[in-house]
């Protein structure tokens, strides 16, 4: 079972928080960006859930925890309505900002269209390597990102990093993209960059792999059997990330 306060926050901070990452990687979101004359901010503050900033310039864009001076702001009633919002069947409505509702409906838009083009791909697409690389790191990023709200959030989630020891865990592909899952008092934060000191490692062998993985083609303990799935240090850790992982697949099927 899932809830929508903990969907709510997979869906701001770690689908919408890609967008730092497709504006870094993919030329289309560049050429879209490479328009925007003025850098433009905007905020989505979800009642009874999260809150965080996006400021966009024509050079890229950055997600900011928590509600922060912004030219767009958007109120949420509930956590159900901004999952509304991620899917398409709600309509999100500004209270501050309507005479840059250009950028809303133009860029943010166009931006957020190709991310669902990348995190949803058709068959057809996946069969072009660049983009199915794209389409892999994006769904990486997003995974990375989304196991630290189910560890702070989600219940069966709080119960994983409850066992968790303090310190970092390496998740990366292999010669791909990489980040660290920091554990603190049972909290849980992703930093998008590689692990310095790990007390523990999950890494996957290739691009391949993590997308048979991320999609339920492969079975994950069949692989760390046969090595493609590489896991060392400090085990507990591992596994308790591992059904984190789990929970991560329930929310972003």
């Amino acid at each position: 079972m899932t809830d929508a306060r903990t969907l709510a926050y997979i869906n701001l901070y770690a689908v919408l928080g890609t967008l730092e990452n497709l504006c870094e990687l993919d030329s289309k979101a560049k050429e879209i960006l490479w328009e925007l004359k003025k850098p433009v901010t905007v905020c989505f503050d979800v009642k009874g859930g999260p809150a965080a900033t996006i400021r966009f310039t024509s050079h890229g864009c950055r997600m900011e925890d928590g509600k922060k001076p912004c030219d767009i702001l958007i109120p949420v009633a509930s956590c159900e309505k901004f999952n509304g919002i991620i899917d398409g069947v709600v309509t999100p409505i500004p209270v501050k900002g309507f005479s840059k509702i250009g950028f809303l409906l133009k860029t943010f838009t166009a931006l957020t269209d190709r991310l669902t083009e990348l995190m949803r791909p058709t068959e057809e697409a996946l069969k072009d390597p660049a983009f199915f690389e794209l389409s892999t790191v994006m769904t990486f990023y997003t995974i990375s990102v989304a196991l630290a709200q189910i560890g702070n959030q989600d219940k069966i989630g709080q119960a994983s990093a409850s066992y968790m020891m303090d310190g970092d865990i390496s998740f990366a592909i292999k010669n791909g993209p990489a980040a660290t899952l920091r554990v603190k008092d049972n909290h849980l934060i992703t930093l998008k960059k590689p692990a310095e000191n790990p007390r523990a490692i999950m890494q996957f062998d290739n691009l391949q792999l993590a997308n048979d993985l991320f999609n339920g083609k492969v079975n994950a303990l069949e692989c760390i059997g046969l090595g493609t799935v590489e896991i060392r240090g400090m085990l507990s850790m591992v596994d308790n990330m591992n059904r984190l992982l789990d929970r991560v697949a329930l929310y972003l099927a």
